[in-house]
This record gives structure tokens, sequence and C-alpha cells, in this order.
């Protein structure tokens, strides 16, 4: 009995120090618990705030990412636009009764020669693609078969300007279709392909070119490719009036420089090509011949043949400023012209006085 009592008491002892040593040690783990989850937390409002604040400033430039923008902005608002040969030379200064827009006009009689507008007629400046017209008198002139097909390469691309195109590489066309987009479209890659395939290739091409303008006494005429791209395609309005005068013997050029419109076959496309020259759609205008062009450093540009007021005229437009302004001022050549009592004296010019300017492009 005494055994089992004694057995009894020192186990209600250990029950009792089990008790104590299992009860201490939850409440342990629940503080712990506690302040860890208090930490996680604290952590994450920390995180969170952290988030907060790297949209907050992601969403705002820098200072310095300002500054840059702020000068890129003004930089763009305050680059000048670039400046033709002519407006650069002074020549849109020069007043004349007609208020063309075009710092050089030419008019002359055909058949006499008589000069009947006068103005800046012997300033040297970029003439852009009317350069195109003597590409066409040479390759008229070369006797090579029209129906031969040339083949558009990677050295036909424009380097000079950046200039597109519709005839990609590789495209094949007869050299009578590459001389009637040149003349009628302004197309710069036909005009290069055709100068490639003449005898000798383009460098004897070119060298063709300032050897025909010297022999029609073409002094201030200078070429060195047969597109208008390069500034360096020089003359000025009389020497321009004499190539137009000798084309318009040609009646191939005649012709394709006239043409409303041509398609083209490529593959299984069929590209559609309008003229330049919208004086060509006008009822009212008689043109046996004309050629556009356009560079920045030319201005807009225009040459034409036309029968008007019973004349047989050349009309000669350079560094016409603004996008439609050779097509105004030809028409106010016209109206003069057919008005019976003009502003300007047939036969005596116009009174501006008339300015030489020689002027060579940068580089």
């Amino acid at each position: 009995m005494l055994k089992i009592r004694f057995s009894r008491r020192w186990l209600g002892v250990l029950g009792l120090a089990c008790g104590l040593a299992l009860s201490g040690p939850p409440a342990d783990a629940a503080a712990a618990r506690k302040a860890e989850a208090s930490q996680a937390g604290s952590t994450a409002k920390k995180a969170s705030a952290s988030r907060t604040t790297t949209r907050a400033k992601a969403s705002v430039p820098s200072r310095s990412t300002r500054s840059v923008a702020s000068r890129r902005s003004v930089v763009r608002v305050a680059e000048p636009a670039r400046q033709s040969f002519g407006q650069l030379a002074g020549l849109h200064q020069t007043d004349d009764p007609l208020d063309l827009k075009s710092s050089v006009a030419f008019v002359l009689d055909q058949d006499t020669n008589e000069v009947l507008l006068n103005k800046n007629s012997k300033a040297v400046l970029p003439i852009a693609s009317i350069t195109k017209l003597m590409t066409g008198l040479l390759v008229s002139e070369a006797n090579l078969p029209m129906d031969e097909v040339l083949t558009i390469t990677q050295d036909d691309v424009d380097t000079e300007k950046g200039s597109s195109s519709r005839l990609a590489v590789g495209t094949q066309l007869s050299r009578g279709e590459l001389l009637h987009l040149a003349l009628m479209s302004s197309e710069n890659r036909a005009a290069s392909a055709l100068g490639r395939n003449y005898p000798g290739g383009l460098s004897a091409f070119v060298a063709a070119m300032n050897a025909k303008a010297r022999l029609l006494g073409m002094n201030d005429t200078r070429y060195v490719e047969p597109t208008g791209l390069s500034s360096q395609n020089q003359s000025s309005a009389r020497d321009l009036a004499v190539l137009v005068k000798t084309a318009h013997e040609v009646p191939l050029l005649r012709e394709l420089t006239t043409s409303p419109e041509h398609q083209v076959a490529i593959g299984s496309r069929q590209l559609q090509y309008h003229t330049t020259n919208r004086l060509v759609l006008n009822p009212s205008w008689d043109i046996g011949l004309q050629k556009t062009g356009y560079i920045t450093e030319a201005g807009q540009c225009l040459v034409m043949q036309a029968q008007l007021a019973g004349r047989k005229l050349i009309m000669v437009l350079l560094d016409s400023a603004g996008k439609y302004s050779r097509i105004g001022d030809a028409e106010r050549i016209r109206k003069w012209l057919m008005s019976s009592s003009p502003a300007v004296p047939a036969g005596g010019g116009a009174t501006a006085p008339a300015v030489t300017a020689q002027v060579h492009p940068a580089g």
C-alpha cells in the first residue's frame, strides 16, 4: 500500500512538473510568432511604400531628362529652313513688274531670239531635274535601241538625297520606257540607268553631257550626273533656253515630255505614272516641250516651249519659292503676253535689272 501511494505522489509531482514545462514553451512560441508577424507586416509596408515611391519617380522625368527634352524641343523649333542658292545669293530681292516668285525668269521668242522677259538670266544656279532634258537629248542622239531591256541596279539608288522610287532594284524595263518615265515623271532611277547604260558607262555619259553643252554654246553649264539630284549640276536661264530650243527639234522628246501619263508593266504589276507638270493637262496651254525640277538648293524650276499669243516662246523659270509658285509664275507670264496692253513692253524686256550671280555649291 505504501509503495502505491509513494508512486502516485511522485507521479503527481512529475505530472505537475510536466504541466509547468509544457505550459511555458507554447506561450513563448506564440509571442515569437506574434513578433515575426509584426516584423513581416512592417517589412511589407516598407516594400509597398518603396514600390509606390519608385512608380511615382518613374512617372516624373528626372531633372536631367527634362533638361535634355527641353533642349531637344528648342533645337527642333529653332532650326531654320534650308535656303536655295538663289536665296543665299539674294536673287529674290530683285523686283520685277510681274511680281514673279521665281528669282530667275527668261522668256525668248523661239523664231526671232527676241528677249521678252529677263530677270537674272545670267545667274548660274543648280537646275535639279531640268538636267534630265540633256540626258534625254543624249540618249535620243546616241541611236541606241529603244527596245533594249535595261536593269535597275543598286548603283541607281539615290544616295545624294535619299529619294524614293517605285522602280525597285532588279526591275527590268526597255530603254524607251525608262526614257519616258525620266522625262515625264522625272524618275531618278530611270535617268541613272540610262546614263549607266550609255556606251562607256556613266563617266562617259557625263563627259558627253558636258561636251554637248560646250558644243551648244552653254558656257555657264556643268553636269556631274544625269538625274539632277546633285546641286553641282548648274546652268543659267540663257543656257537652258538654248537647251530647250535644241531639244524641241527632236520629235521623241516633244512627245515624251508632254505625255500626260504612262503605264508600265513590272512583273505582274501595272504601275501608272503621271506628268510632273499639270500645265500639260490645261487646255489653255499649247506646250511643245517641258521639264520640271526641284531640289532644296535649286528651288522649284520649270522650262517650256509653248505657243502663246501667236508666238513660239521658250520660257525658263528657276529658283521659284513655293510648291506651286512656278506654275503661278507661268500663268502670270501667259496672262501678260495675252494681254492687249502688257505691263512690260514687248521686246523691251523687264524693267527690273538683270543680276549676274555666280554661285558655287558648298563642298
